[in-house]
């Protein structure tokens, strides 16, 4: 009984000292605002003039001020998220249960990111997830969704609190996160975060000289003329005519359900990308590869490597680059089938299911037309942007491969 009294005593001595506490707050609060009420009382001594001056002034800058002050604050404001890789942050979002995001930070350059990595052929990699969910770094008894990119793991729950998980996208991730297919975490999904500050400097500046807005959709006009104004800027002569036709490809590879506009987020990465191949090596982009895509490269090429004798035909290589672009399949192949556990396979590819025809019974024939002379270094190098390219969820192609 004793201990139970000594309890109460200390949880009513604590509740005191809390609502003392937060009346000395309140009393601090209250003072500015008085002493300023005060000063606002003896510093009324302007004349009338000067009262009719500052109402005319008013009436000069008229009604459309804040208007344009609210439209200049959110164009900084879309341009700070585009700065710090955080992406559209929908307006309706209910932010009352919502867990802090992360900070993103940028990567950087080392010294060694442009010398060859030692990627084998043979040494295969162990894949493994991670333990506790990313966000909340608890394990539980539910069932955790793995990125198909990462080794990391997340709650859906944690992703709805997080933002990252709408209705829409809700179905895909419980659908496709635990298949082959797989799912992208928002780190992988978001190319832009491979850039770092000095990157993303440059493509800023790329975008605001070229009029782009931020967060808006682009037509196929728009497209075409940002190309058009980028070629200009670099090469100081105006797009071919087949130039011009390649971007009006890959405006359609972005606009897959042919909508006749692509969405911001589809050109921010096809841009990310497209920057990558022109500011880096070969060698610095290779080292942006996960180890499960590694692992993904490796059963692609031994698939195509059926003589193992470490070549492949330049035909196949080509035909491996529409591969990674399966994202949104219904039926799942079999992993029995040549490339059909590698990555996304696109329609026009000879492991799809609508050739009717086996892998096996195709790729025999296409060994005896072409030599066997790319080999696995080779291979990794004229695929590595199409296996970045492929890493975000949308069902758009960011790299359209060429014919």
């Amino acid at each position: 009984m004793g201990v139970l009294m000594s309890r109460r005593q200390t949880v009513e001595r604590v509740q005191k000292v809390s609502l003392a506490v937060s009346a000395f707050k309140d009393g601090l609060r209250e003072q500015p605002s008085t002493r300023r009420r005060g000063e606002a009382g003896t510093s009324r001594r302007g004349t009338l003039e000067q009262e009719v001056q500052e109402g005319e002034e008013e009436a000069s800058a008229g009604p459309s001020q804040p208007e344009e002050s609210s439209a200049s604050a959110s164009a900084k404001a879309a341009w700070e998220r585009l700065r710090d890789g955080r992406g559209v942050e929908p307006e309706e979002f209910d932010r009352a249960n919502r867990f802090t995001p992360p900070a993103f930070i940028r990567p950087k350059r080392e010294l060694h990111d442009d010398e060859p990595p030692d990627i084998s052929l043979e040494q295969r990699e162990q894949i493994v997830n991670d333990e506790m969910c990313e966000i909340c770094e608890v394990w539980t008894a539910e069932s955790l969704f793995p990125c198909r990119i990462c080794p990391r793991v997340y709650h859906d729950g944690c992703l709805r609190r997080m933002g990252y998980l709408q209705k829409d996208s809700a179905v895909e991730v419980t659908e496709t996160a635990h298949t082959e297919t797989g799912w992208s975490c928002y780190y992988c999904d978001n190319l832009n975060l491979l850039l770092t500050e000095e990157e993303m400097y440059s493509l800023m500046e790329t975008l605001k000289n070229c009029k782009i807005i931020p967060e808006t959709c682009l037509t196929l006009d728009d497209f075409l003329h940002y190309k058009h104004l980028v070629h200009k800027q670099q090469f100081e002569k105006p797009m071919a005519e087949a130039q011009e036709e390649q971007a009006a490809l890959q405006f359609n590879a972005l606009d897959p359900d042919k909508k006749g506009h692509i969405e911001w987020q589809d050109f921010l990465s096809h841009e990310s990308i497209q920057l990558l191949q022109k500011l880096r090596p070969q060698n610095a982009l290779l080292r942006l590869l996960t180890p499960k895509e590694r692992e993904r490269a490796r059963a692609a090429f031994l698939a195509l490597d059926q003589d193992n004798d470490g070549y492949i035909g330049e035909g196949e290589c080509r035909q491996a680059r529409h591969t990674w672009f399966r994202k949104h399949q219904k039926e799942m192949l079999s992993c029995n089938v040549s490339i059909s556990h590698v990555g996304p396979i696109s329609e026009g590819s000879p492991t799809s299911s609508r050739n009717g025809k086996s892998p096996e019974k195709i790729l025999p024939a296409t060994k005896q037309e072409e030599p066997r002379t790319v080999d696995w270094p080779s291979f990794l190098q004229d695929n590595v942007a199409y296996i970045l390219a492929a890493r975000p969820n949308s069902a758009a192609l960011h790299l359209q491969p060429p014919a």
